[in-house]
């Protein structure tokens, strides 16, 4: 007596849901960018000023008609550095420029939440960075005194962003960001993206053409 020939087992589609989680970001420049290997080839200028420009600091808890983006406090950050220290180098001011530029993909983190994410988030966080730095041409480390320069004017923007914008009391702001450089006067008025994403532009440019000269 024969026997029944064997059933084969219907085939499986594959789902989205069944994929491997996306580790990867799509730029409106068309650029993939794999967030756990970060590669300079996929970073562009454009896509950095379209993110950091509408990226609101303070989680947009600010006063004004626009929120005050990432893009406008890195154009602040690196005047104040030159205010600090007039003889830094133009590869150095774009170091400032771009302190802030991983915030394109991961968004502005309050420093206490950075904290809490621990040392992955951090590590990342460098990852990118580098990654940024020999895109544009610089060294892929931050000299420590350019990092402690940096940091220094961060600090004092942030105070000025804290008192003008944020509600603020110039004492509270000093004790948490510290003294605002001497000689150092700043009045915001928070720019539409658009206004902030090509003034980053813009003075990206004109510091790139400064340091290939």
């Amino acid at each position: 007596m024969s026997t029944p020939a064997a059933k084969s087992k219907p085939k499986l589609k594959r789902t989205i849901k069944d994929a491997p989680p996306r580790a990867w970001q799509r730029m409106l420049s068309g650029r993939r960018l794999d967030l756990l290997d970060p590669s300079a080839i996929d970073i562009e200028i454009d896509d950095i000023a379209l993110g950091l420009s509408r990226v609101a600091r303070w989680n947009g808890q600010t006063l004004g008609d626009y929120g005050f983006s990432v893009a406008q406090h890195c154009l602040v950050v690196e005047e104040i550095c030159a205010h600090i220290d007039p003889n830094i180098t133009v590869p150095h001011r774009l170091m400032a420029l771009l302190h802030d530029a991983a915030e394109y993909v991961i968004g502005d983190m309050i420093s206490p939440f950075k904290a809490a994410l621990g040392f992955d988030y951090r590590r990342f966080e460098n990852h990118l960075e580098q990654a940024i730095h020999i895109r544009f041409g610089l060294p892929a480390l931050m000299p420590a005194p350019v990092k402690k320069l940096i940091k220094q004017a961060d600090h004092a923007c942030a105070y000025f962003e804290a008192t003008q914008l944020v509600g603020f009391s110039d004492a509270e702001a000093r004790e948490y960001f510290g003294e605002p450089p001497i000689g150092y006067s700043l009045t915001i008025t928070p720019l539409s993206d658009r206004q902030a994403g090509e003034a980053f532009v813009a003075r990206f440019n004109h510091l790139l053409s400064e340091m290939k000269r």
